[in-house]
């Protein structure tokens, strides 16, 4: 595997996009062990003082009076239940944790991060299961389940088979490590479980959200939409920066439309319905909220969240709470706030697009023998499901709490859930974007000779490679199932000839 070398500290959400997207394996720069060893150092000094020092030379919790093994607190943290968390999350979520104990104030062995190291090089993945975590005092659960298959525990995945932790590391080539003091509670403290699912959400959405602006113009042509309110002055005299971005890319994306410019003159409607004339601004405000979580996340990624830490300029180790995920949680919460309004305002174009009495004369549900055939009258009832799923989907996280471990850890964040429920939502939207491009495109044909722009025409001719023309009713799941694909994958904006149309730099 590729291998990309990564600074604690200093790693960009491009970066971790790289993990994410590509598969990689990640080390850390050498320059992070001197600030690791000196940690350790400072830990294994404590442990043999006489002073108690909370999860050095105690143990953990409401068991804080009592010496835990630190094999036994892995194994005994290990309740996970549900599905497994799917191998690339898995592997983010590893790095995360790489660079968590990176900074040096965790006081592990350079050797536990090679051990990480080895696993994601070598291809051994731990199972993790989904479901444990409330996102306080760390991700316990998921984070235990990850640290068990470095002991050889636990169970893991090596060359596309499940398997005991400790077969899938004798099949790499690797050795089980032994934990001294401190270390199990580092590797098992920390948000990186929700924090990987919460990137996750972030780099679907940002494909999503660029995807609907493609899709959100060419339903604008569909319908013969007006560009008027895309006029940059409007959108400078607001000045929120992602209004301002969306408005220009549609306007670069509907330039040279044959079907824009037929009905400047004589158009007898004076305004379009809000679904039309507002998406910079339901867009362009949900590309904000998505930049924004995205600055959270990535300080997140970068920070140390376990406990207690290892303070070197002070000389003390000191228990703190960095283990809360409120901010993974609020982050959380936003993205899948944004996530609900793209696809909410993007069900209302397609509403409009199946309806004769709003759609500028095309034919019902956009079938050209209507009556006979239903065309794409259940598919906009799909999106109407969707839609919804998300909304309920979207309502918050983070204000549910609800005290755990005999009311030690009394306020929890739920970012764990929070952030994974985002994994269902861009699935769907890129569902009801995906019905978005075939009903647009269809309409688009249905404007013939008049033509759209020369970039929407790509888009167009790129759908038309994989799907054709709807003229008789005939099976639709598959070729939905298709067009979710390519709004997922990013090949609808690629087909415009762009890579990106948004700047998503924080």
């Amino acid at each position: 595997m590729n291998t990309i070398t990564l600074t604690p500290g200093a790693t960009s959400l491009n970066q971790l996009r790289q993990v994410y997207r590509a598969g990689l394996s990640a080390r850390l720069d050498e320059a992070a062990r001197p600030a690791v060893e000196r940690a350790a150092a400072q830990v294994a000094a404590a442990a043999r003082g006489g002073e108690a020092v909370y999860g050095v030379n105690t143990g953990f919790g409401k068991l804080a009076s009592v010496k835990i093994r630190p094999e036994d607190l892995i194994l005994s943290h290990c309740a996970g239940v549900g599905d497994p968390v799917p191998v690339h999350i898995t592997r983010l979520m590893m790095t995360l944790k790489l660079l968590s104990l990176g900074r040096g104030a965790s006081g592990v062995r350079w050797r536990v991060i090679e051990q990480i190291e080895d696993m994601l090089a070598k291809g051994v993945t731990p199972v993790v299961p989904q479901q444990g975590s409330v996102g306080a005092s760390g991700d316990l659960a998921p984070l235990a389940h990850m640290t068990a298959v470095m002991l050889g525990e636990g169970e893991a995945e090596f060359g596309g088979k499940v398997m005991p932790g400790a077969d899938a590391l004798k099949a790499a080539g690797m050795d089980a490590i032994e934990l001294t003091a401190k270390e199990g509670l580092a590797l098992i403290n920390g948000t990186q479980f929700s924090t990987a699912y919460a990137l996750a959400g972030l780099f679907e959405a940002r494909r999503l959200a660029e995807a609907a602006i493609v899709t959100s113009c060419l339903s604008t042509d569909a319908i013969m939409g007006s560009t008027a309110p895309l006029q940059p002055e409007i959108h400078e005299l607001r000045g929120h920066r992602g209004q301002i971005d969306v408005a220009a890319a549609m306007r670069a994306l509907m330039d040279g439309s044959e079907i824009r410019e037929s009905h400047r003159e004589g158009d007898t409607r004076v305004q379009d319905p809000y679904c039309i004339r507002c998406q910079p601004q339901v867009t362009g405000a949900a590309i904000d909220l998505i930049r924004q979580a995205g600055r959270t996340l990535e300080i997140e990624a970068n920070a140390v969240t376990d406990n207690p830490l290892v303070l070197e300029g002070a000389g003390i180790i000191v228990s703190g709470g960095n283990f809360h995920a409120e901010p993974v949680a609020f982050a959380a919460d936003t993205l899948a706030l944004a996530i609900a309004e793209i696809g909410a305002i993007a069900q209302r174009r397609i509403a409009m697009m199946v309806d004769p009495a709003l759609s500028f004369d095309l034919p019902p549900f956009l079938t050209p023998d209507p009556g006979l055939n239903s065309g794409y009258m259940i598919a906009e009832v799909t999106t109407a499901a969707l839609m919804s799923e998300n909304k309920h989907l979207a309502n918050p996280c983070s204000t549910d709490s609800t005290p755990t471990s005999a009311n030690q850890e009394d306020h929890v964040s739920m970012a764990a859930h929070g952030a994974r429920r985002l994994t269902r939502m861009t699935p769907n939207l890129a569902s009801i974007l995906g019905v978005e491009l075939l009903c647009a495109s269809q309409g688009i044909e249905c404007r013939a000779p008049l033509q759209t722009s020369p970039a929407l025409q790509k888009v167009l001719a790129r759908l038309r490679a994989d799907v054709p023309s709807l003229g008789a009713d005939r099976y639709m799941a598959t070729e939905m199932k298709t067009a979710a694909s390519l709004v997922a994958s990013a090949d609808v904006v690629r087909a415009t000839g762009s890579d990106h149309l948004i700047d998503w730099s924080i």
